[in-house]
């Protein structure tokens, strides 16, 4: 259980598992920068969060849903949560303040662009079904990404590698946070759609530490053949 000072936000995960730099430049730095697919994200974002009649039966939704994991230490805010109702007897869900019944939460992510290879947004999205299950004493199987090309959900199953994956990079989170110093950069494909690229200047940063890395090896060598 981690105190709420030490809380971390969900966001973080994702920038993390996208490059531990980019994580230290904005949540130890203070850094940001706007590009065109930063301005496309923020505005995907305030449509999900505005209301919309749903017009389904047994159906509710939740926008800018504040969740807590003490666990794991993570806070943050989910775009859509939706809580589907149960039928039948003896379900397993959660209760829903002025409703009947049993309801099952499923929090959907709202990202521009298209699905990515790596599972950066999954392990974002677990973590948030990690603090719904915590905080509605509920399971949360499943949810989904709304992804804004091609403009259609992705499901995503909270298996057990998936949640492990989220869990390990929470801990891991909390360690550089502690640490309190932001990585080194890694210059790699990556590095082409970040924001942060002309602040991290990867290319610059990685040539230093090559030529520093030679010249630390040269002088070991020398430093040997001078030894009698």
């Amino acid at each position: 259980m981690y105190d709420e000072d030490d809380w971390q936000p969900i966001s973080a995960l994702q920038h993390l598992a996208f490059c531990p730099r980019q994580w230290g430049l904005i949540h130890l730095e203070g850094q940001w920068a706007d590009n065109r697919s930063t301005a496309e994200g923020h505005l995907l974002h305030r449509r999900a969060h505005e209301p919309q009649d749903e017009g389904r039966p047994g159906l509710r939704v939740a926008r800018r849903l504040h969740l807590h994991c003490q666990r794991l230490g993570l806070s943050g805010i989910a775009d859509v949560v939706e809580f589907h109702r149960l039928e039948g007897q003896g379900q397993n869900g959660a209760a829903l303040s002025g409703q009947s019944g049993h309801w099952r939460p499923f929090p959907v992510e709202y990202k521009r662009g298209a699905p990515k290879p790596e599972n950066w947004d999954q392990v974002q999205l677990c973590a948030q079904a990690l603090c719904l299950e915590e905080m509605m004493n509920a399971p949360v199987p499943a949810g989904a990404i709304f992804y804004g090309r091609p403009r259609r959900r992705q499901a995503v199953a909270f298996d057990a590698c998936l949640r492990q994956q989220t869990e390990d990079l929470a801990a891991r989170l909390h360690q550089l946070a502690a640490q309190g110093r932001t990585p080194p950069p890694r210059y790699g494909p990556h590095c082409k759609s970040c924001s942060l690229e002309a602040v991290c200047l990867p290319k610059l940063a990685t040539r230093e530490r090559a030529a520093g890395y030679l010249l630390r090896e040269i002088a070991s060598a020398l430093a040997q053949e001078e030894t009698p």
